[in-house]
Formats: structure tokens, C-alpha cells, sequence
């Protein structure tokens, strides 16, 4: 399993209309095959600022997601909030112990 850790930067001032729909936009990237779970996270500093984490079976099943139509409904919710494009990465499982 792998983790995508999203760094969301939302115009200052549509926090709680961002926060609404991605209520609705978990949902869907939830109900996507590959998924095992989501959340996002207000940054305390800056309430701008989200941290979105989503685990994936694998990049394959992220990349599947992204070539969707249920991607289209996400970005439908969610992309118009944004001052920039998110910034994107995938991390690995964990380290051993």
C-alpha cells in the first residue's frame, strides 16, 4: 500500500466552502477501486493550507483514478478552491522497525 500526500492551498477565505465539498468529494475518491480510505487536514498555521492523505493499493490504482470519470467528479468538487495546482507525492510503505 502506498500513501499520496497532497498539499492543498485553498483562496483565502472559501475555507468553509472548500470544507463542504470535500465532504462529498471523499465519498467519491473513497468508492474508487484501490482506495483504502482518505482524509484531509487543516494546516493549524495557516487554515488556508490542507494536507489531503489517501491510501492506494498501489500507484497503478492512483494513476486508474486519475484516468477516470469518478476524477472528474473529484475535480469538479474540489479544483476551482485552489490558488495553485496541489502539489503531489507518493510515499512508500513504511520504514522497518
Amino acid at each position: 500500500m502506498i500513501v499520496e500526500h497532497a498539499a492543498l492551498r485553498v483562496t483565502p477565505g472559501r475555507e468553509r466552502d472548500f470544507e463542504a465539498a470535500m465532504g462529498g468529494a471523499l465519498v467519491i475518491i473513497e468508492s474508487a477501486p484501490g482506495c483504502h480510505g482518505a482524509e484531509v487536514r487543516a494546516q493549524l498555521e495557516d487554515p488556508s493550507n490542507y494536507l489531503l492523505l489517501v491510501r492506494w493499493e498501489s500507484l497503478q490504482a492512483h494513476g486508474d483514478f486519475r484516468a477516470s470519470a469518478l476524477y472528474q467528479q473529484w475535480r469538479s468538487l474540489t479544483h476551482h478552491f485552489y490558488v495553485e495546482p496541489p502539489e503531489v507525492r507518493h510515499y512508500d510503505e513504511p520504514l522497518a522497525r
